[in-house]
């Protein structure tokens, strides 16, 4: 079991070195409380500066995917010890918004070289929990860290304006403030990736945040932690607290939370959105996905069928943006044939083995999801070129394998089309012409059920239909070597992130992470300059510094920029 030292922080000292794992904020699908006490070690929460053992009677097991051992227990916080994260950060609030923007910069670039150094920690972390190969799970902690890098030059992107003189003697300024204590709900596929986009943009524009981790994997989420502590972050700033729908309920109702942002799926997305923005709090709610690339004739081969399979099976299928569903324009038998050449060629394997393109998914909850759908995929008329369900990987034959998958002939009516996967499974569908393409994949539906108690919205007093029917908009990507069908493709498509012989469009994040339609509920995406506004309020400030003459009286009139 992998252990991490925390003998070079503060505070620390109760807190025994292990390797710690917890599960998903897919809000829907929580595991159950253990009952088990002693055995495998107990994830704390962060408050006030320290690591403390909750006091919780209830917890849940984390599990490795690979071997179905548990890793550690992850407590359901309590309601007196999330109120005691909100008052820490509450408390830190108005020390840290006064502290120079240089100062807390320093700290980012503390925290990114930390980073650096416990990469391959925090990628062993990750693998442990959450099961994705080790190559995969340092691309996940890199990825994050370039939000870290990115909030290092806080000065400049959160740097207001000025315009002298707007009237006689009058000049006018802005300034973006931070917004008081802030909330991130995070979900299990990328456990250092996203709360690094949440944390590290939120406090360093000055605000506190309170971050619930995934309750499957939360081990890179307390390790970050450790880090930013060592960095220089003060008490309270960064507070952690666990748990299902209970907290989650809690830091949407809380009034001393200003801000949520959620990763996470569709059904969990929409709940917290509406709850939260009911109580007036900013959200921005990353969800589902069914992201689609069109494959026209004059694409490159090769190049096209290697990022097919690399965005299609990479992370075993549980991105966001992964490529789930193919359009082909015209003949496709010979692509078909190629991809099933190429995805048989990938070894599936436990995440810890260097030789592994993929490991297992994150639980038998899932894995039965995911075959099921497969399945009904097949009842529906499409054609199975390749089945991973029944693969089995010698020395852990218990974990929760699933091998890369391609069903063809697929209709926009079955439900494996409709349904968000998140497996290794590659759905391909075939079009007469390009526009064809571009309006099955600008069509594409996503249907889901939702408590109708979920989607009172307290300000009209509308109560929405319990079952919606709502277009996916994250990502959608086209291969060709056409400039005129690309430039048509970027203006037509309907998704938020465009990828032109790019299969997973992810943006730098010096750009923001712009999914739209279903996928995004809110006003300002992830990090970028959206990210910083989403953080921060602006403040407007008009003034005069002259002497007025004497006897001038008072003047009712309307003030105008009028001499």
């Amino acid at each position: 079991m992998l252990q991490f030292s925390i003998q070079r922080v503060k505070k620390l000292q109760a807190l025994r070195p292990q390797m710690l794992a917890f599960g998903s904020s897919r809000f829907s699908t929580a595991t159950e409380p253990s009952s088990r006490h002693g055995q495998p070690p107990r994830v704390p929460n962060l408050i006030g500066g320290a690591f403390i053992d909750s006091k919780s009677s209830s917890f849940i097991d984390v599990i490795n995917p690979a071997t179905q051992e548990v890793v550690s227990q992850v407590p359901l916080t309590t309601n007196e010890e999330f109120k005691a994260a909100v008052h820490a950060a509450k408390k830190a609030f108005p020390s840290w918004r006064n502290t120079p923007v240089t100062t807390r910069q320093r700290i980012m670039f503390k925290l990114q070289q930390l980073i650096r150094r416990d990469m391959d920690k925090l990628a062993m972390n990750i693998t442990t929990e959450q099961g994705k190969t080790l190559k995969d799970a340092q691309g996940d902690v890199f990825r994050g860290l370039e939000v870290v890098e990115h909030s290092c030059g806080m000065g400049t992107l959160q740097m207001g304006e000025y315009v002298s003189n707007v009237s006689s003697g009058i000049d006018t300024y802005s300034v973006r403030e931070p917004l008081g204590v802030c909330a991130g709900i995070c979900p299990f596929n990328f456990p250092a990736m996203i709360p690094l986009w949440m944390f590290p943009v939120a406090v360093t524009c000055g605000n506190t945040f309170i971050l619930k981790p995934s309750e499957k994997d939360p081990g890179a989420s307390i390790m970050l932690a450790e880090l930013a502590i060592e960095a220089g972050l003060p008490d309270g700033v960064l507070n952690i607290v666990h748990g299902t729908n209970d907290v989650v309920n809690a830091i949407c109702d809380d009034d001393n939370i200003r801000a949520v942002s959620f990763v996470g799926s569709n059904t969990a997305g929409m709940h917290i959105y509406s709850r939260a923005s009911a109580k007036g709090k900013r959200v921005q709610s990353n969800m589902g996905a069914k992201n689609h690339a069109i494959v026209l004739a004059d694409a490159s081969f090769d190049a096209t069928l290697n990022a097919l399979v690399a965005a299609g099976f990479g992370a075993a299928g549980q991105r966001c943006m992964a490529l789930s569903t193919v359009v082909f324009v015209g003949e496709s038998k010979s692509w078909e044939d190629k991809l099933v050449e190429r995805a048989q060629s990938l070894k599936v394997d436990c995440g810890t083995k260097p030789d592994a393109d993929l490991g297992p998914v994150i639980s038998k909850q899932a894995k039965e999801r995911i075959c099921n759908l497969i399945q009904s995929g097949v009842s529906d008329g499409a054609r199975l070129l390749l089945d991973g369900r029944n693969i089995v990987v010698p020395g852990y034959e218990h974990g929760n394998f699933i091998g890369p998958t391609i069903l063809a002939d697929v209709k926009p009516d079955m439900e494996c089309y409709k349904e968000e996967i998140f497996g290794p499974v590659l759905l391909c569908m075939q079009a007469n012409s390009f526009e064809e393409a571009l309006d099955i994949v600008n069509k594409n539906k996503y249907f889901f059920f939702l408590n109708r108690s979920w989607f009172f919205v307290a300000w009209n007093k509308l109560l929405i239909q319990s079952f919606f029917s709502l277009r996916y908009g994250n990502g959608a990507s086209i291969f060709t070597t056409s400039g005129a069908a690309a430039r048509k493709f970027q203006t037509e498509i309907e998704a938020g992130q465009v990828g032109i012989n790019v299969p997973i469009p992810v943006p730098l994040p010096f750009f923001s992470f712009t999914g739209s339609k279903a996928s995004f509920a809110g006003d300002l995406n992830f990090y970028g300059k959206a990210g910083v506004n989403f953080y921060t309020q602006i403040k407007t400030v008009t003034q005069q510094w002259k002497d007025l003459p004497s006897g001038t009286g008072v003047s009712l009139a309307m003030p105008t920029s009028q001499k």
